[in-house]
């Protein structure tokens, strides 16, 4: 048996519970009225390992409920916070328990909040929400069940918006190219082949040639000076290469090249 020898307040709530044998732990102030320890008190190792449990508990909760002032959290995102805060796995899962009862944490409430914002706010397609939504634990039905609130009129409605965006930022390269990376910046945003199609119709953007052929020659210019340093065959081939690549038809790409000849035999 232990006993109690002394219990100073240490930080609000929390007492520093010292035993006869110099060992201490510390308890808050429901816990010590809850067990009436008093200096004096007789604790077996049975008490003592009963009240460090009930304190860590305690503890525990509140530090979850504190992490819930902010913001709804998934059961995996509390559960790795009260791991940092050195919260035992048996004890966080008797916290999250008590939490569900309280309806303070519900992983599709909390999935369905996180799919709504998402849809409003940001530039992401279904699947880069689904990852998302795996990353915080969040159950492959219940990602499912939350992920029929993002329609596909919806994605489509954020691809058409994302795409926009893209076609001003790839404005400088050929049309075909254009498509290229503008199908390519949605698959990255997490949007299916379907919705990308039909986001690029939505589009409608249509080739300009006096438009592709300024731009034609903007890169190739850059090509040419680029490559100047090889032979005149291997010039041509490498910046011909180059610029079908960039998605410019070998006709337009064969007449510039004609006429960068004519002006090189010029100087």
């Amino acid at each position: 048996m232990e006993v109690v020898e002394s219990i100073a307040k240490e930080k609000v709530n929390y007492y520093k519970v010292t035993l006869t044998s110099g060992r201490h732990f510390f308890v808050s102030e429901d816990i010590l009225v809850r067990y009436r320890l008093l200096k004096g008190t007789e604790l077996s190792d049975e008490d003592i390992q009963t009240v460090k449990k009930q304190t860590q508990l305690d503890y525990g909760y509140q530090q979850a409920l504190n992490y819930l002032s902010y913001q709804l959290r998934s059961k995996k995102e509390i559960r790795d916070y009260l791991k940092k805060q050195e919260i035992d796995g048996a004890s966080s899962d008797e916290i999250i328990k008590r939490l569900e009862g309280l309806n303070l944490v519900d992983d599709l409430v909390y999935a369905e909040s996180y799919v709504r914002t998402q849809m409003r706010l940001s530039d992401k397609g279904p699947r880069v929400l689904r990852d998302k939504l795996k990353q915080r634990g969040i159950p492959e039905m219940t990602i499912e069940q939350a992920m029929e609130l993002y329609t596909f009129d919806g994605q489509l409605d954020v691809a058409v918006a994302v795409a926009t965006k893209a076609a001003r930022k790839y404005k400088a390269h050929s049309f075909s190219e254009k498509n290229q990376k503008i199908r390519q910046y949605l698959m990255t945003k997490g949007f299916s082949g379907d919705c990308i199609t039909e986001a690029l119709a939505a589009l409608e953007l249509e080739k300009d040639e006096e438009v592709e052929a300024d731009i034609l020659v903007i890169q190739g210019d850059k090509l040419w000076r680029k490559n100047q340093r090889f032979d005149a065959k291997k010039r041509k081939q490498k910046v011909t290469q180059s610029l079908f690549q960039k998605g410019f038809s070998f006709d337009a790409i064969n007449e510039y090249i004609a006429q960068k000849e004519m002006e090189d035999e010029d100087e």
